[in-house]
Protein backbone atom coordinates (compact mmCIF):
# COMPACT_ATOMS: atom_id res chain seq x y z
CA UNK A 1 0.00 0.00 0.00
CA UNK A 2 1.39 3.38 -0.95
CA UNK A 3 1.38 6.16 1.59
CA UNK A 4 1.55 9.88 1.14
CA UNK A 5 4.82 11.48 2.04
CA UNK A 6 5.67 15.00 3.11
CA UNK A 7 8.88 15.25 1.11
CA UNK A 8 9.77 18.47 -0.64
CA UNK A 9 9.88 18.70 -4.41
CA UNK A 10 13.17 17.66 -5.93
CA UNK A 11 13.76 17.41 -9.70
CA UNK A 12 15.56 14.09 -9.22
CA UNK A 13 12.41 12.61 -7.69
CA UNK A 14 10.76 12.99 -11.09
CA UNK A 15 12.76 10.04 -12.40
CA UNK A 16 12.01 7.90 -9.34
CA UNK A 17 8.30 8.73 -9.51
CA UNK A 18 8.16 8.07 -13.26
CA UNK A 19 10.01 4.76 -12.92
CA UNK A 20 7.75 3.72 -10.04
CA UNK A 21 4.53 4.62 -11.85
CA UNK A 22 5.69 2.85 -15.02
CA UNK A 23 6.30 -0.46 -13.22
CA UNK A 24 3.50 -0.22 -10.65
CA UNK A 25 1.09 -2.48 -12.54
CA UNK A 26 3.82 -5.12 -12.85
CA UNK A 27 4.91 -5.36 -9.25
CA UNK A 28 1.49 -4.77 -7.69
CA UNK A 29 0.40 -8.15 -9.05
CA UNK A 30 2.77 -9.84 -6.62
CA UNK A 31 1.18 -8.16 -3.61
CA UNK A 32 -1.59 -10.78 -3.62
CA UNK A 33 -1.75 -14.11 -1.87
CA UNK A 34 0.74 -13.52 0.90
CA UNK A 35 1.12 -16.87 2.61
CA UNK A 36 2.23 -18.20 5.98
CA UNK A 37 3.15 -21.90 6.05
CA UNK A 38 3.34 -23.72 9.36
CA UNK A 39 4.48 -27.30 9.91
CA UNK A 40 2.81 -29.38 12.57
CA UNK A 41 3.38 -33.01 13.52
CA UNK A 42 0.53 -34.35 11.40
CA UNK A 43 0.00 -31.63 8.77
CA UNK A 44 1.11 -28.44 7.07
CA UNK A 45 -1.05 -25.35 7.49
CA UNK A 46 -1.24 -22.70 4.74
CA UNK A 47 -2.80 -19.36 5.58
CA UNK A 48 -3.31 -17.31 2.42
CA UNK A 49 -4.46 -13.68 2.41
CA UNK A 50 -7.32 -13.14 -0.05
CA UNK A 51 -9.07 -10.00 1.16
CA UNK A 52 -12.16 -8.86 -0.69
CA UNK A 53 -12.95 -12.22 -2.29
CA UNK A 54 -16.07 -14.30 -1.68
CA UNK A 55 -15.74 -18.01 -1.02
CA UNK A 56 -17.34 -18.72 -4.42
CA UNK A 57 -14.51 -16.79 -6.14
CA UNK A 58 -11.79 -19.14 -4.84
CA UNK A 59 -10.70 -22.48 -6.30
CA UNK A 60 -8.36 -24.91 -4.52
CA UNK A 61 -7.08 -27.98 -6.40
CA UNK A 62 -4.44 -30.64 -5.80
CA UNK A 63 -2.76 -32.19 -8.84
CA UNK A 64 0.65 -33.78 -9.47
CA UNK A 65 2.03 -32.90 -6.02
CA UNK A 66 1.03 -29.23 -6.36
CA UNK A 67 -1.65 -27.32 -4.51
CA UNK A 68 -3.14 -24.74 -6.90
CA UNK A 69 -5.07 -21.77 -5.53
CA UNK A 70 -6.87 -19.35 -7.81
CA UNK A 71 -9.07 -16.39 -6.92
CA UNK A 72 -10.98 -14.37 -9.48
CA UNK A 73 -13.42 -11.50 -8.98
CA UNK A 74 -15.19 -9.63 -11.76
CA UNK A 75 -17.00 -6.37 -11.10
CA UNK A 76 -19.54 -5.66 -13.82
CA UNK A 77 -20.50 -2.07 -14.45
CA UNK A 78 -23.71 -0.87 -16.03
CA UNK A 79 -23.64 -0.53 -19.81
CA UNK A 80 -24.08 3.25 -19.77
CA UNK A 81 -21.15 3.84 -17.38
CA UNK A 82 -17.82 5.00 -18.70
CA UNK A 83 -15.05 3.22 -16.80
CA UNK A 84 -11.94 5.35 -16.37
CA UNK A 85 -9.91 2.89 -14.31
CA UNK A 86 -10.90 -0.60 -13.19
CA UNK A 87 -9.01 -2.06 -10.24
CA UNK A 88 -11.61 -4.16 -8.44
CA UNK A 89 -11.83 -6.84 -11.14
CA UNK A 90 -8.87 -8.97 -10.29
CA UNK A 91 -7.56 -12.48 -10.65
CA UNK A 92 -4.59 -14.11 -9.02
CA UNK A 93 -3.19 -17.62 -8.77
CA UNK A 94 -0.39 -19.35 -6.96
CA UNK A 95 0.96 -22.90 -6.95
CA UNK A 96 2.59 -24.56 -3.95
CA UNK A 97 4.68 -27.71 -4.21
CA UNK A 98 3.51 -29.97 -1.38
CA UNK A 99 4.96 -33.33 -2.43
CA UNK A 100 3.46 -36.59 -1.22
CA UNK A 101 0.52 -35.92 1.07
CA UNK A 102 -2.67 -37.60 2.18
CA UNK A 103 -4.77 -36.03 -0.57
CA UNK A 104 -8.01 -37.60 0.68
CA UNK A 105 -7.89 -35.53 3.87
CA UNK A 106 -7.22 -32.04 2.43
CA UNK A 107 -9.35 -29.36 4.10
CA UNK A 108 -9.90 -25.69 3.29
CA UNK A 109 -11.70 -22.95 5.18
CA UNK A 110 -12.23 -19.30 4.21
CA UNK A 111 -12.98 -16.75 6.89
CA UNK A 112 -12.37 -13.00 7.23
CA UNK A 113 -10.23 -12.81 4.08
CA UNK A 114 -7.92 -15.68 5.08
CA UNK A 115 -7.95 -19.03 3.28
CA UNK A 116 -6.68 -21.75 5.60
CA UNK A 117 -5.68 -25.03 3.94
CA UNK A 118 -4.78 -28.03 6.08
CA UNK A 119 -2.49 -30.45 4.21
CA UNK A 120 -2.11 -33.77 6.03
CA UNK A 121 1.29 -35.37 5.70
CA UNK A 122 1.55 -38.77 4.04
CA UNK A 123 1.78 -41.61 6.50
CA UNK A 124 5.40 -42.37 7.20
CA UNK A 125 6.52 -45.83 6.13
CA UNK A 126 9.94 -45.59 7.73
CA UNK A 127 9.10 -47.92 10.63
CA UNK A 128 7.58 -50.67 8.47
CA UNK A 129 9.69 -53.73 7.83
CA UNK A 130 9.71 -55.02 4.31
CA UNK A 131 10.57 -58.66 3.77
CA UNK A 132 12.71 -59.35 0.72
CA UNK A 133 12.71 -62.73 -0.98
CA UNK A 134 16.15 -64.23 -1.58
CA UNK A 135 16.63 -65.95 -4.91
Amino acid sequence: MRTLSTRTWNPLNFFNDTFESFFTPYYEKFDFMKTDITERDEAFLLEVELPGFDKKDITVEYQDKYLNIKAERQVINAENEKVIRKERSVSCARNYYVGDIDETALKAKYENGILTVTIPKAQSKKNEKLGIDIE
